[in-house]
């Protein structure tokens, strides 16, 4: 299965969106500066003093593949994500989406999916996600 970006499917609530860091880059010029503002304590202390560009080598557990990585976004999805106050109740259903995605790597996760993980409905998710408007980078992709 290859899984292919598009803005022109028309999404289902079995289709998989993830963050298109692309996007990002293209979008939105304080996009670092943003994303910083989700590192844990820990990390935002240490990336001060870190070069904020670093690229890393990344092995994805699951397939084996490896990947180059830009470092903030490693240390997002393999440690701050997964601590247990980066998702809360409180936040808007976007924050809520773009914070599992993190949190799952960045997998590429269906409105059921994160129905489930949210006690949202899919049907809610996906017309949020699915409009002409593209949040936070979180773009549909499509089965090839």
């Amino acid at each position: 299965m290859n899984l292919k970006r598009s803005s022109l499917i028309k999404p289902k609530i079995t289709t998989p969106f993830k963050i298109d860091f692309d996007w990002w880059k293209k979008h939105d010029r304080d996009w670092r500066v943003y994303l910083r503002s989700f590192l844990c304590e820990e990390h935002q202390s240490m990336f001060e003093t870190m070069d904020n560009d670093e690229i890393i080598d990344w092995v994805d557990p699951e397939t084996g593949e490896v990947t180059q990585v830009d470092g903030l976004f490693h240390i997002l999805m393999t440690h701050c994500a997964k601590q247990e106050d980066f998702l809360n109740n409180r936040m808007a259903l976007v924050d809520s989406v773009f914070r599992i995605l993190l949190a799952n790597g960045n997998r590429p996760t269906t409105p059921e999916e994160l129905g489930e993980r949210l006690n949202r409905p899919a049907s809610t998710i996906l017309r949020t996600l699915s409009g002409i408007r593209v949040y936070k980078g979180i773009r549909p992709i499509s089965e090839e």
